[in-house]
């Protein structure tokens, strides 16, 4: 009788090999039903693990895999920052002599069992994953797991994660507007619970409030998805509420390309009328005119720690979740405030202000 092999019992169950091999196992990933019918399936046709192949596949492949996920709303365009960051992970791979293996998706149940399971890789970094809630969950079941995520850092958090120290990102960006002389500084960002990250940034910009004596003006926070767009409605809905600021503080880069040109289509001048500060010092960003103030993640730092972490992993050493200190980069989009500059209500072009992205 032919030995029947794991590709068969997969396509009995309709379900992936790798699935097959979880279930197998016990994993809590296969969630009760599939793991019912895969272990009946594989009982009914008297299937048994082989276990030499096991031992092949568990050599090391000198692999690791990079999953991307990008729900911002920038068409088919990558969000920029992941280009930078998938640039650093590579090269810091490749300095241990490691390969990556990238994939751009949607996450499945199976993401992790498509990569490590199935001997694709030997660890995962995660790039980007959608709503932090829903990922969060996913990843308390791999607590154990192959896994390294760049993101937040929370205490109690499952998982192993590296990121940025946003909060204090958010303070030194605030900090710097308030030492310009702005009083009325708006922040343009989403600070859902899906969005820990712009969260913090926000934290920090509310500390460098309190830490100045001044209290933050609720009607000057708007929500923004991360992008070009969501930066330009979000500036638009912000001079409509007619609050008043002389100064913007955005969550992201992207956001503040977007909201500089919703300013100037509203005959707001940056730096003339309105400071702007954006969040990652993305590559094209000193080469605008002006130039953008923003705080810089190091990505090339952020690649060699996530890489090293990951490989800690794999070898078994125990590892911690990480945070990287940002750096306030001055540029031209920022200027001390005049004491005439009480407003947005200036209007009218200015030449020597204009904005090109």
């Amino acid at each position: 009788m032919n030995r029947v092999t794991a590709g068969e019992i997969a396509a009995l169950a309709g379900v992936s090999q790798s699935t097959v091999s979880r279930a197998l196992r016990g994993s809590p990933l296969v969630n009760s039903d599939t793991r019912e019918r895969v272990l009946r399936i594989a009982n009914e046709k008297h299937y048994k693990v082989n276990t030499s192949a096991s031992r092949l596949r568990s050599r090391q492949s000198r692999t690791l895999a990079l999953l991307v996920h990008d729900d911002s709303d920038m068409g088919s365009d990558i969000n920029p920052f992941f280009l930078s960051m998938i640039a650093a992970i590579t090269k810091a791979a490749a300095d241990k002599n490691y390969d990556i293996l990238l994939s751009f998706q949607q996450f499945s149940d199976d993401w992790f069992a498509d990569y490590e399971d199935s001997n694709k890789a030997e660890g995962v970094i995660m790039l980007g994953y959608g709503g932090y809630t829903d990922y969060i969950q996913k990843i308390r079941m791999l607590d154990s797991a192959h896994c390294v995520t760049w993101g937040p850092v929370i205490d109690g958090q499952p998982g192993h994660f590296v990121g940025c120290d946003n909060v204090h990102g958010g303070y030194i960006a605030t900090r710097h507007l308030l030492d310009l002389g702005h009083r009325k500084i708006a922040f343009i960002g989403d600070v859902s619970d899906d969005c820990p990250e712009f969260q913090a940034r926000y934290a920090g910009y509310r500390n460098a409030h309190k830490g100045s004596g001044r209290a933050q003006d609720p009607m000057l926070q708007v929500r923004a998805n991360p992008s070009e767009r969501g930066g330009y409605e979000a500036a638009e809905r912000l001079i409509d509420r007619g609050a008043g600021f002389t100064a913007v503080f955005c969550a992201t880069d992207l956001n503040a390309i977007g909201a500089v040109r919703a300013l100037r289509n509203r005959g707001i001048h940056v730096p003339a009328d309105v400071s702007v500060v954006g969040f990652d010092d993305l590559p094209s960003i000193a080469y605008t005119t002006p130039a953008l103030t923003t705080v810089r993640q190091d990505t090339a730092t952020a690649g060699r720690v996530l890489v090293q972490t990951l490989l800690d992993l794999v070898r078994g050493n125990d590892v911690v979740s990480r945070l990287l200190p940002p750096e306030l980069i001055v540029r031209q989009s920022s200027r001390q405030l005049r004491p005439e500059d009480a407003s947005t209500s200036r209007a009218g072009p200015r030449p020597t202000d204009a904005w090109t992205a």
